[in-house]
């Protein structure tokens, strides 16, 4: 089996444009895969198509050869771009891999580790940046069976804060909690925010509210001071969901401080994603890989952590995007009692693209998510706000 074709699809999601990727074999079997990256649809589509020829005519079983050949022969770092493009075509190789095997892709990843996948609810919180506003979305999370949800209450903070902004942040974590009582993990997103001093007060304020995690605190690029914010915080320290090569999972886990690992594997691909489950195991660690991007990529983490054992926990938003993305994928991830199920029957990933839909959603160069604006958190499209 040949690889003939490599096509691209950009989605006008409103809070974040999406990449899709279709490639094609001369066995008449097709794989799809995602490569969204926030701010950079258009660019990820260019590196895709610059990238294809490494790939045009190779059998997509050789994934290991793949993402070696797509990382190393173009002799540039290409980052969280390369790596999106990367992931976008061995996603569908994993996928044809699957079709022509008759398998579901978790199979191929080592099998069934779990009966099923426990989900955090993310996306939830559009609305006012308020306690009240907070606590009222929670219970309705929690009413819907989730048993763990994430948010991030800081606002636009960046690095410090005033007194003021400290205080509400700590009075949205306290209102959330006290929505959703004891029994509900909560998990506080930081989107790499602050510097260490800052990240350290806020840890030691959240600490009596018992969050699950204090995630990406500061920002990825020192490592060292993301192991310094670890090993000092009273609150468990994740990250991970900004590196792209498994180097740099190296680096931190050797110094055996941070022990969630939220890997993106739309920046890895799936052969070195696999690899880091297996480095973050080793490490005595556990994994809940980053899935904040489209359909597939959630559909994608679902098969990951099926197949690994020391999965903790998956991230969804797809129960709070627009209604339309349901239809994007023939069979996309459902969430059941605050649980993801994979069926046994599945081939690939066991869904296609719905291309009609596609059509439906242009790009749209506003589409993106800005983080350090006031009032991201309604995720509109940045020229509503």
């Amino acid at each position: 089996m040949k690889i003939t074709g490599v096509h691209t699809y950009i989605v006008g999601n409103a809070w974040k444009n999406w990449v899709f990727t279709r490639v094609e074999t001369d066995a008449g079997i097709h794989g799809i895969g995602e490569c969204t990256l926030n701010g950079f649809a258009r660019t990820v589509e260019a590196a895709v198509h610059e990238l294809k020829g490494f790939v045009l005519g190779r059998d997509p079983f050789d994934v290991e050869n793949h993402t070696l050949r797509l990382f190393r022969e173009v002799y540039s770092d290409g980052g969280q771009i390369q790596g999106a493009a990367l992931a976008g075509i061995e996603f569908a190789c994993w996928d044809i891999m699957g079709k022509a095997l008759g398998q579901p892709v978790y199979r191929l990843l080592g099998g069934r580790c779990h009966s099923r996948l426990r989900a955090y609810a993310n996306g939830w919180y559009r609305g006012p940046r308020t306690p009240e506003s907070f606590a009222e979305k929670a219970r309705e999370v929690v009413a819907r069976g989730y048993t763990a949800l994430k948010f991030d209450p800081f606002g636009a903070a960046w690095r410090v804060t005033d007194r003021s902004d400290f205080a509400l942040a700590i009075a949205i974590i306290a209102a959330v909690r006290e929505a959703v009582g004891p029994e509900v993990d909560i998990l506080i997103e930081g989107h790499n925010r602050f510097s260490v001093h800052s990240a350290l007060q806020f840890a030691e304020a959240m600490a009596p509210y018992q969050p699950t995690w204090f995630e990406a605190p500061v920002p990825p690029q020192r490592i060292s001071q993301m192991v310094e914010v670890a090993r000092r915080s009273p609150v468990p320290v994740a990250c991970g969901e900004d590196y792209y090569c498994a180097q740099q999972f190296a680096e931190l886990l050797a110094h055996d401080a941070v022990h969630i690992i939220q890997l993106e594997p739309q920046y890895l691909g799936l052969t070195a994603a696999k690899q880091v489950c297996g480095m973050v195991n080793a490490s005595n660690g556990v994994t809940a890989p980053h899935s904040a991007q489209g359909p597939l990529c959630s559909l994608v983490c679902a098969h990951l952590n099926m197949a690994t054992p020391n999965f903790f926990i998956h991230e969804i938003f797809d129960d709070f995007n627009a209604d339309w993305s349901q239809h994007i994928l023939t069979n996309p991830v459902r969430v059941q009692d605050g649980h993801i199920e994979l069926a046994e029957g599945i081939v690939g990933w066991g869904a296609d693209l719905n291309y009609d839909e596609l059509a439906r959603h242009p790009y749209n160069p506003n589409n993106y998510l800005p983080l350090f604006r006031p009032g991201w958190e309604r995720r509109e499209p940045v020229e509503a706000q």
